[in-house]
């Protein structure tokens, strides 16, 4: 979360990510089986419905986007990079005691599978664009290519700045490469501030290794989508109730109506 945006508002609780049942984690289901075990089905049998978040990393090939999702879904970590095309896990997560269906799309950083890519854009709630701290190149590439390519295919949905590979950010031996060519990690200011360039909703450096921070990123992508859903849903609210109200009713005064919007969450109260 930015600097700015502390104590704006009451914190809501994101829950570890639920596999079902108490033994070992269980892999996330991939796009062709997105179904959840049974255990966790039952749990929930009765309950509210279940939001759903659908979020999409992008970044450059490598920069660990599938090691992020793999540590935060079984608290594993994968010891072998396989280039992605396209992958889909989902998992289950509560916030505020209320069931959240999380679906993370993998999205191919090679330029090759280009085309595909709008495919996953269409459905995306919230973006994670990761690029990581020891490849400056990634972090660049974010401002020409990543965003432009978004903006022009998802205008106005949320992101969340993530700087991947905290871990070797202080290696040796990965600072003597950066060395040798005259260039250095990304540090936390810079990303700071290219958050707020590009009206980021968060921003967080993380480990996928250690899994310091990994939590954070994603719970600010989760509370992101489903802040900007109840805002959505209380906009329409609002219009609906204008369009229902009589013409003499809606001649109102500004302050009357700052009352109603008050009542509906929308502002904060101040009668008078």
């Amino acid at each position: 979360m930015l600097p700015q945006d502390v104590g704006k508002q009451k914190p809501r609780r994101v829950s570890e990510p639920m596999c079902g049942g108490d033994g070992p984690p269980i892999p996330p289901r991939r796009l062709k089986n997105r179904d959840f075990p049974l255990s966790v089905k039952r749990r929930r049998s009765g309950s509210a419905p279940e939001r759903k978040v659908n979020c999409v990393l992008v970044g450059d090939g490598a920069v660990g986007k599938t090691s992020l999702i793999v540590s935060y879904t079984t608290n594993g970590y994968p010891t072998e990079y396989v280039p992605t095309a396209f992958d889909n896990f989902t998992v289950m997560v509560v916030v505020d005691g209320k069931p959240v269906r999380l679906q993370l799309c993998d999205m191919a950083g090679q330029d090759e599978l280009e085309r595909f890519r709008p495919l996953c854009y269409k459905n995306a709630d919230v973006f994670l664009l990761c690029y990581s701290v020891v490849r400056p190149c990634s972090f660049r590439n974010l401002i020409n290519r990543w965003v432009p390519e978004i903006r022009q295919h998802c205008p106005g949905v949320p992101l969340v700045l993530v700087g991947t590979q905290l871990d070797l950010r202080e290696d040796v031996q990965v600072l003597i490469q950066l060395a040798q060519n005259q260039e250095q990690p990304v540090g936390t200011e810079e990303g700071q501030q290219l958050a707020q360039e590009l009206g980021a909703v968060g921003f967080a450096e993380c480990s996928a290794l250690t899994q310091k921070n990994l939590k954070d990123a994603f719970d600010s992508a989760i509370l992101a989508s489903i802040q900007l859903t109840d805002s959505c849903s209380v906009q329409q609210q609002r219009l609906t109730l204008r369009k229902k109200t009589p013409d003499k009713i809606k001649s109102l005064s500004e302050t009357w109506w700052r009352n109603i919007n008050c009542l509906m969450g929308e502002q904060s109260c101040d009668f008078k």
